[in-house]
């Protein structure tokens, strides 16, 4: 189980981004973090992976355990070897690397290399495109076949959490539905616990059992999923549906304001 207690995290040793963040995955769940831009989700993927010193941040207060283990400030290269692997946003290839190059940069993350054969055949059933693609320059596929590799690459690492930070970012509904209903597929299949960040609230709340909301470095609502579904400021904030269930446009609010118990 992953847990995070009160975490704080600090840029610059001044600029406070994390105030004092707890949560949970447990050992085998899809867990979603919530939140818009600049709420602090992909800063706390980083604390937990230990990408934080790359930006000159830490983990300021509080600690990070992974099965009881302290990990908070800890060497990338460590956690990884711990099974805790990021998808990072921004599709990130290797991209004068082919397709399947890039899998097995993911395979080389692993503790040990037996059954890359085996793995390797797992992500191309996932993804049969990735199959088609095997010997393209990841650098000339489209976003979304880019998209698909950087989460085959994750799989290739045999990782114990996966972390995956904002999966569906420019991509088509369709799609979208695709590589969330494979993520979800391979949390059953594979029994690895998955940590979505996630700003399409629906998609990330129909494949968890748990989440949390983020606002301005604060866990500010958590609940399961089915809860948050039906939570009426999840609805309204973040679905931008009303109460009639017909989506609003925030054009034609002028003064958009949380709730005050959110601020807490």
């Amino acid at each position: 189980m992953l847990v995070l207690n009160n975490v704080e995290v600090k840029y610059s040793d001044v600029i406070l981004v994390l105030k004092g963040v707890s949560m949970e995955v447990p050992d085998e769940h899809i867990v979603c973090l919530l939140g818009g831009n600049g709420a602090g989700k992909s800063t706390t993927l980083k604390a937990i992976s230990g990408l934080l010193g790359s930006e000159l941040g830490k983990v300021s207060d509080g600690n990070i355990q992974w099965d009881g283990l302290r990990i908070e400030n800890g060497d990338p290269q460590m956690t990884s070897r711990l099974g805790i692997i990021q998808v990072q946003e921004g599709r990130l290839t290797f991209e004068h690397l082919t397709t399947e190059e890039n899998l097995m940069v993911g395979a080389n993350m692993r503790p040990e290399m037996g059954g890359i054969k085996k793995d390797m055949d797992m992500v191309y059933d996932y993804f049969p495109r990735l199959k088609d693609l095997r010997k393209q320059t990841s650098g000339y596929l489209s976003g979304g076949e880019q998209q698909m590799l950087v989460a085959g690459r994750g799989m290739m690492a045999r990782p114990r959490l996966m972390m995956l930070d904002e999966a569906s970012l420019g991509l088509s509904p369709i799609l979208v539905r695709q590589i969330f209903d494979i993520i979800k597929r391979f949390n059953q299949e594979s029994k690895t616990s998955i940590l979505v960040v996630e700003q399409n609230v629906r998609v990330a709340l129909e494949i968890a059992k748990y989440g949390y909301v983020m606002e301005n470095g604060r866990v500010v609502f958590d609940g399961p999923s089915e809860k948050l579904l039906e939570n009426e400021d999840i609805r309204e904030f973040y679905m931008g549906l009303s109460q009639l269930g017909e989506r609003k446009s925030y054009r034609e609010v002028k003064h958009y304001k949380r709730r005050k118990r959110w601020l807490g």
